[in-house]
């Protein structure tokens, strides 16, 4: 079964807010807590376009963070980011 583009979107969105969780750090709740609640209206509505908003938040954020600590965030999860949020 394939997943249409906003279960795509969802899921990969929360494999970011996992990522930033796993960080455990303070500056990072504010992106968690959106895309949790971007996740949450989504599973409500089927309405993904919060997701594709943050989700490109996150990838810009989890890029910089790349360049500073690469093992830290893998290049699957950035690839899923962009490849969801473009279909």
């Amino acid at each position: 079964m394939t997943l249409n583009q906003g279960d795509q979107i969802r899921n990969a969105c929360q494999a970011a807010a996992e990522a930033f969780r796993k960080l455990d750090k303070p500056e990072y709740s504010d992106i968690i807590s959106r895309l949790e609640f971007c996740i949450g209206s989504y599973d409500f509505d089927q309405n993904p376009v919060g997701l594709f908003e943050h989700a490109k938040i996150a990838h810009q954020m989890l890029s910089e963070l790349k360049k500073t600590s690469p093992r830290k965030i893998s290049k699957k999860l950035l690839d899923d980011l962009v490849r969801s949020s473009v279909g």
